[in-house]
């Protein structure tokens, strides 16, 4: 195996964030006082959610604005009066707190971590991720983690790579490989900085994007034996 640097997305590659999502979701609703979710609400949520997330990817917003403007626009065009400053911070200790390994993840992590070194490097709200990665029982195999509010750029930016690169050990680009499930943020960022790639691609979906990776899995088991 050539590879001694493994940087993982986190959410969709190691742990389940859908279901984390899904999950702290109602259990926010559920503390702001609906019992039961209006029909289109998480959907709602979602869309709205994504969406503010690709404006981060392109400098546009900022991960505190995001925290509590999705809630808000959720809201608003439900017409729901709640607060959403209140729904973020109840959402984000749950989500901290609800955690769903992807199969196979801390087998994946021990065996590469015990052969080199393995990062994290996420799109994610610096506090919320390490709590999430501690709950989850791979910390122990993780070296750094790498945010893109802790950098102030996100992925696919470049300078989140150099600025991940920079808290691993000895680093080659040569030796280093990106893991993650977004062809858009993960894998086109690998293209940019010139490192390989492994594309997550759990759904089996076309590649119909510009973003090309070195390898492709479908489950997580299948790693190991991709890079050797």
């Amino acid at each position: 195996m050539k590879h001694r640097l493994f940087l993982f997305d986190l959410d969709d590659t190691l742990l389940d964030f859908r279901a984390s999502e899904h999950l702290s979701f109602q259990h926010t609703m559920q503390v702001l006082g609906l019992d039961t979710l209006p029909d289109g609400l998480f959907a709602r949520y979602q869309a709205i959610n994504v969406a503010l997330w690709r404006s981060l990817e392109l400098g546009e917003v900022t991960t505190d604005f995001l925290k509590v403007e999705r809630f808000r626009m959720t809201f608003l065009a439900q017409q729901l009066d709640l607060d959403p400053q209140a729904a973020s911070e109840i959402y984000l200790a749950s989500l901290a707190n609800t955690v769903v390994l992807i199969d196979g993840a801390t087998e994946v992590c021990a065996a590469l971590a015990a052969v080199g070194e393995v990062g994290i490097i996420t799109n994610g709200a610096e506090h919320v991720q390490q709590v999430r990665i501690a709950s989850s029982g791979l910390q122990d195999y993780v070296s750094f983690v790498a945010t893109s509010q802790a950098c102030g750029h996100a992925k696919p930016d470049t300078r989140f790579f150099e600025f991940a690169a920079q808290k691993a050990r000895p680093f080659s680009k040569d030796q280093a490989i990106i893991i993650g499930d977004r062809l858009d943020a993960d894998i086109l960022g690998a293209n940019r900085y010139g490192i390989d790639s492994c594309w997550f691609n759990r759904e089996r979906l076309p590649n119909t994007s510009t973003a090309i990776p070195t390898f492709e899995i479908a489950a997580l088991g299948q790693l190991l034996p991709t890079l050797a």
